[in-house]
């Protein structure tokens, strides 16, 4: 990467940034799914070692993000593949390779087929690997701010504008057929870097690391609806699959509790930097138009209520600042770069953590939990958005937990209702995603009120012509909508067929009545997914275990980032880690498991045990929450043994050995003592007495060891016996 910047060609240096020399992807575990599709090539045709990964870009990333606390020296390739794959609106496309990236394309004849940005993790994602970088180098991002080296991805997709996105929340992305043809003629001529964004001579666009940063913050506050959360419009789901019906009109808090984390990050990071940095004209115009609204809208922070109409207002102007922005793109490409004061940045930051705040204060249950995803409610003039909230649910404690705001003190309170909540399920010993509820039976569904189809002249026409279109009276006399009917679009379908029969003047009075007596039976917008329909994967009654390794992870962030004046609180929360994790499968027997219970497993519905065991995401979870329980952390650049969360059951009882690979790849062995703990970080093994003394020993492959006192508030021992 060094080299790489020597002759002053920013191609050169994103490349030598990108390039990561892997050699496996990650299988998404339903490989039904069209956007897994891929192979795993671990060797060429002459049985060589071949350097090659794909995957679907949420399942990727989560396993850089383990694999990069063994290999950290990967972190500033991992990140800069991220950024580089992100557009210039700020989303990120659904597929990683080692040759660049894919995006979906629109399949008529395919029912799986649907195109859009996945909203999923985005930007938690990129917050972690910021943060572990900045953990293990310090100062590199700021240092890289100004440095012009990274691109956008040309996705061949494009927002509508505001006012049409407010008309249909779920059609908002067109595919632009000319675009991708454009691209595809690049990349004839330029191989995989065709799908970048060029400019106007044909040149691939570089811009600097802080705008890269800059954008997926603008993109996700510039869709933000106060007390509400995030507005998911670009037909794909958050990473909860299993509510992916709510785009359109859900409003996720998952997301807001994840952007006011990164964006304190951001601050931090810009805090101190003075000098002017290079961002392109038209998001530094984006930057300041958010800023300003935000600033005056100041006055709706901590106010006794926001009403319907100035939440709209606010949502009106933000959205129609990044329709502006999106508009000069689509039609004029990317600006040129201008001097951006990073002052600015600082005051976009503090003024967008101060709405989320208010949004999370605003969340709270009487219960005790936190509103997790929401539904817009947008009149027909847009004049006024209301926000109707859905049942509590697992990711958004989890993300709340996280985000930063609260104290040891609110973290253990919101843990300890969770126990005491529908989310916890007593036979295993953890959580639901989500309450279970009752599904009706088939035939109870469907069912349109009498009195409801007597009051409704359309309806009655359409039954005493025996027309079987639209409504139909069952066996036994109860009335039913079509059951061909999928959505209101086709209701809306076959209004307009009868629009010019005889009864097209029933249909013109009464269609809107129509309309919205189908919705009110069939409740649609308020449908979720598969979280309410089935009883299996993230469906009605399951514990999805990566969401519990979530939880056991936040937690555990939380006891590390306690103050010395918080004791007390950081020793209830890791009494509730230790629940948290007792929970989890390897702590239970094969019976209550239902499986074998050292394996990782998807989930666990109400009527079976275990179900889909494989590589799943609890993995790498567990993989991230482990450093700690084994008393290791890394911060500001330095390894750190801090004895926290070490429990007594870590170390051997009688003497051992371990076995490892050293850092050439070469099998070792080295004894461990009865009452120590032993493991490996970045293939150097590790060796931690019962009792710590405050003495680090370095010991060379050679023989030759060098030690001495460490440095810091640590006590000169402890004892296991007193808990940690």
């Amino acid at each position: 990467r060094d080299r790489a910047g020597q002759p002053g060609d920013p191609n050169l240096v994103r490349l030598a940034n990108e390039y990561l020399p892997l050699a496996f992807s990650r299988r998404h575990g339903d490989p039904s799914r069209p956007w897994n599709r891929f192979a795993i090539r671990v060797r060429d045709d002459q049985g060589n070692p071949r350097l090659s990964y794909e995957g679907n870009w949420r399942d990727i990333f989560q396993n850089w993000e383990a694999l990069c606390r063994s290999f950290p020296g990967y972190l500033p390739s991992v990140i800069a593949k991220f950024l580089n794959a992100s557009t210039a609106e700020g989303f990120n496309p659904y597929r990683i390779t080692s040759e660049g990236i894919d995006w979906e394309v629109p399949e008529p004849e395919n029912p799986w087929s649907g195109i859009g940005y996945w909203g999923d993790h985005q930007i938690v994602y990129l917050y972690r690997l910021l943060a572990v970088q900045e953990a293990h180098h310090p100062g590199l991002l700021a240092a890289q701010l100004g440095s012009a080296a990274h691109t956008f991805a040309d996705v061949p997709y494009r927002l509508v504008p505001f006012e049409q996105l407010l008309a249909d929340p779920k059609a908002t992305v067109n595919y632009d057929l000319a675009a991708e043809r454009a691209a595809a003629t690049r990349v004839s001529d330029l191989g995989t870097d065709g799908k970048l964004l060029v400019d106007g001579d044909g040149h691939i666009v570089h811009v600097s690391l802080l705008e890269k940063l800059l954008i997926p913050a603008l993109a996700k506050l510039s869709n933000f609806v106060p007390r509400g959360g995030i507005w998911m419009n670009t037909q794909r789901p958050e990473w909860n699959d299993a509510n992916n019906a709510l785009v359109g009109y859900g409003l996720s808090m998952v997301t807001l509790a994840h952007l006011r984390r990164y964006l304190q990050f951001l601050s931090d990071l810009v805090s101190d930097v003075g000098e002017p940095q290079s961002v392109s004209g038209d998001v530094v115009a984006w930057v300041n138009a958010v800023v300003d609204i935000l600033e005056s809208r100041a006055s709706l922070i901590d106010a006794p209520l926001i009403d319907d109409r100035d939440r709209a207002r606010l949502l009106g102007d933000l959205g129609r600042a990044y329709d502006t922005y999106r508009s000069r793109l689509y039609t004029a490409g990317p600006s040129q770069p201008q001097p951006f004061d990073a002052a600015t940045a600082l005051r976009l930051c503090r003024i967008a953590i101060a709405h989320l705040d208010d949004a999370i204060r605003a969340a709270r249950r009487p219960d005790g939990l936190f509103h997790s995803y929401n539904l817009l409610g947008l009149s027909e003039d847009g004049a006024a958005a209301s926000v109707e909230h859905l049942p509590p649910m697992l990711e958004g404690q989890v993300a709340l937990i996280g985000s930063g705001l609260l104290d040891a003190e609110a973290v253990v309170a919101l843990v300890e209702s969770m126990y005491d909540s529908d989310l916890y399920r007593p036979d295993v010993d953890s959580f639901l995603l989500y309450p279970a509820r009752s599904r009706p039976p088939f035939v109870e569904r469907n069912l349109v009120p009498a009195e409801s189809v007597d009051n409704n002249p359309l309806l009655v026409a359409l039954l005493d012509a025996d027309a079987d279109r639209i409504i139909v009276r069952d066996v036994e006399g109860r009335y039913r909508f079509d059951a061909d009917f999928r959505n209101a679009g086709d209701l809306d379908a076959a209004l307009d067929e009868l629009a010019g029969t005889p009864l097209g003047p029933l249909v013109v009075e009464h269609r809107e009545r129509t309309q919205a007596l189908f919705e009110s039976v069939f409740d649609h917008h308020r449908f979720t997914g598969r979280s309410s329909t089935i009883y299996a994967y993230e469906g009605i009654g399951s514990v999805y275990w990566h969401m519990v390794a979530k939880l056991l992870l936040a937690i555990q962030e939380c006891i590390l980032g306690a103050g010395d004046h918080e004791q007390g609180a950081r020793a209830r929360l890791i009494e509730l880690y230790d629940r948290v994790r007792g929970g989890l499968g390897f702590n239970r027997s094969a019976a209550q498991y239902g499986a074998f219970p050292t394996d990782p497993y998807s989930h666990t519905p109400a009527h079976a045990g275990a179900q889909q065991p494989g590589m799943t995401g609890q993995v790498k979870e567990e993989l991230l929450a482990r450093w700690a329980e084994l008393g290791l952390t890394i911060a500001d650049g330095a390894i750190r043994f801090t004895p926290t969360m070490l429990s007594e059951r870590e170390f051997r009882t009688e003497p051992g050995e371990l076995d490892y690979l050293d850092v050439a790849n070469r099998p070792q062995r080295c004894p461990v003592g009865a009452g120590s703990a032993a493991f490996t970080l970045c293939q150097v093994p590790v060796i931690v007495p019962t009792v710590l003394v405050v003495v680090v020993v370095v010991v060379a492959t050679s023989g030759r060891s060098t030690g001495g006192p460490s440095t810091g508030p640590h006590p000169s021992s402890f004892s296991t016996a007193a808990g940690r």
